[in-house]
């Protein structure tokens, strides 16, 4: 009933910027929180940054100056800000949201994921 879908990712040379999006899109009633986790081949998924609707940001400590999440409410849509880019932020991005769907006349909640995207940076 609802569906994540990222975009932005690419090839970036470190010191450079790429901006990820992801839109939910979908029977949705409301989104709580929002994130963005990574994973790098051999290593385990690591928390990248979250954003509850108030807007309230938590981040990693390895991007924490670099990295920006925002969101908007009214597209349901999630963004990360990432700046000056190092060859170790190469990984899978992926997007989740704790959202709130309708089904059959009745709410129900549950946290989706999106299907991720690349961010390499390498010169």
């Amino acid at each position: 009933q609802v569906q994540l879908v990222e975009s932005g990712g690419g090839l970036v040379q470190p010191g450079g910027s790429l901006r990820l999006s992801c839109a939910a899109s979908g029977s949705i009633f409301s989104i709580s929180a929002m994130g963005w986790t990574r994973q790098a081949p051999g290593k385990q998924r690591e928390l990248v940054a979250t954003i509850t609707r108030g807007g309230s940001t938590n981040y990693a400590d390895s991007v924490k100056g670099r990295f920006t999440i925002s969101r908007d409410n009214a597209k349901n849509t999630v963004y990360l800000q990432m700046n000056s880019l190092k060859p170790e932020d190469t990984a899978g991005y992926y997007c989740n949201a704790d959202v709130t769907y309708l089904i059959s006349g009745s709410r129900a909640r549950n946290l989706y994921w999106g299907q991720g995207t690349q961010v390499t940076v390498s010169s």
